[in-house]
């Protein structure tokens, strides 16, 4: 049995370390969601095993034996021997130990599914990879997302299964890339459904309102070694800073074929989007280098993963470390 258990073992962790080695290599797509949810699983199925099966054999055995070695030492007594030699002890307690297969699973178990919950429902860390959001946020900053402010979802499905908050304008939201879901993309909340949304020669109005605007000094980007115009714009309650570049046309080139793209108007001046039932227009706080719902369309509500709110670690700058709008 010990050994058939080692076999199987070994044959799923196994699995576990090909799967994330052709995930790192790019052969394959990973799901890290998925990927968590199968580890537990597994492991609390050897943990269940643990508690009902193989602990108390391990347990009987250890009993067997000191009752043996009780019942030696009682009859060496009525011999006459009142000195009895034999620590059993050490032997017990290498016949209670876990072997190195339930060491791996069910020992890991408390550990993966705490893991799991907070994830998955509560607290997710991301790092943000691009310049999208600069400069709100900035390359290199690990942050917290809440998971549940949104709703609570099912993981890897993604379906809602407790209401909570709706999505409002200015909050910064983390979502699955619509053309592949299995990306997560971070941009700022412009419009909800129902609104229209109006980016015209950089100057964004939502349903027929400017979007209040004022000059801020001009913001030096350490990474690309130039300065960009800055603005502190006021949505939704909140207060952010935005960039724009000059060099940048006001047009947006290289729109894709998204749904509801008849939604959508795109002038030279800019675009004009009525945001439809379920879904959101993103834009990111540094507009002119940003990949947002005027190239690709609009996110849907079952996209969403939770909205970002802390930054809690960046290496090349912990002053960076705190909460944001």
């Amino acid at each position: 049995m010990q050994h058939t258990m080692s076999a199987i073992t070994a044959v799923v962790l196994a699995a576990f370390v090909g799967y994330a080695g052709a995930w790192y290599t790019g052969v394959v797509e990973g799901n890290f969601a998925l990927l968590l949810l199968l580890a537990t699983v597994v492991t609390g199925i050897y943990w269940v095993v643990e508690k009902l099966v193989f602990l108390p054999q391990r347990r009987a055995a250890a009993q067997r034996m000191l009752d043996e070695h009780n019942t030696r030492k009682a009859a060496l007594l009525k011999q006459g021997f009142s000195q009895v030699e034999g620590d059993v002890e050490p032997a017990r307690q290498k016949l209670l130990m876990q072997p190195w297969w339930l060491d791996w699973t069910a020992g890991l178990f408390p550990v993966i599914l705490a893991v799991f919950v907070l994830r998955s429902f509560l607290f997710e860390p991301f790092k943000i990879p691009s310049g999208s959001m600069i400069p709100t946020l900035r390359v290199g900053d690990l942050i917290l997302v809440n998971k549940f402010h949104y709703g609570v979802r099912l993981p890897v499905i993604n379906t809602k299964i407790i209401a909570n908050h709706e999505p409002q304008r200015g909050d910064v939201m983390v979502f699955r890339y619509p053309p592949q879901p299995s990306l997560d993309y971070i941009k700022r909340v412009i419009g909800v459904p129902g609104d229209e949304v109006a980016y015209l020669n950089k100057r964004l109005t939502v349903n027929g309102k400017p979007v209040p605007k004022q000059a801020q000094p001009e913001f030096f980007d350490g990474d690309s070694m130039r300065y960009a115009k800055a603005f502190q714009e006021q949505l939704g309650g909140r207060t952010y800073n935005t960039l724009n570049d000059d060099e940048r046309p006001a047009f947006v080139p290289g729109v894709a074929d998204f749904k509801y793209r008849d939604h959508c108007n795109y002038t030279v001046e800019g675009v004009v989007c009525k945001v439809p039932q379920g879904h959101y227009f993103m834009m990111g706080d540094n507009r002119d280098n940003s990949l947002d719902s005027r190239y690709w369309g609009f996110v849907p509500e079952a996209n969403i993963v939770g909205r970002a709110f802390f930054v809690w670690m960046n290496f090349g700058d912990l002053g960076r470390i705190g909460s944001f709008e």
